[in-house]
């Protein structure tokens, strides 16, 4: 279940997604198989050669892509989410979520 987004924040990131660009949008995020976890950050690109090139330069694992929608994306999660935002300068969303 995600919450804590508006429907502005989402359809920007389809957009930004949709035209093969890079886009991060993070959520709060509740799941039983990780209740440890608060947050999500879909890292999402509709050109999928250049998402894959992306994980590979973070050491992530393409297989992990969810590709069955327009909006193909990678959920990062933990310190990797984190790491990889204060990497790409999402100083906002780092902030917003308190990660």
């Amino acid at each position: 279940m995600a919450f804590g987004i508006d429907r502005e924040e989402l359809n920007e990131w389809k957009r930004e997604v949709s035209k093969g660009n890079i886009a991060f949008l993070t959520h709060y995020w509740l799941h039983p198989r990780f209740p440890e976890v608060k947050t999500v950050t879909k890292v999402g690109c509709a050109d999928l050669e250049r998402l894959k090139e992306w994980l590979v330069s973070y050491g992530l694992n393409p297989a992990y892509i969810h590709a069955r929608d327009r909006y193909p994306h990678f959920d990062l999660i933990g310190p990797k989410q984190k790491q990889i935002l204060m990497l790409e300068q999402q100083w906002d969303q780092i902030n917003r979520f308190k990660l």
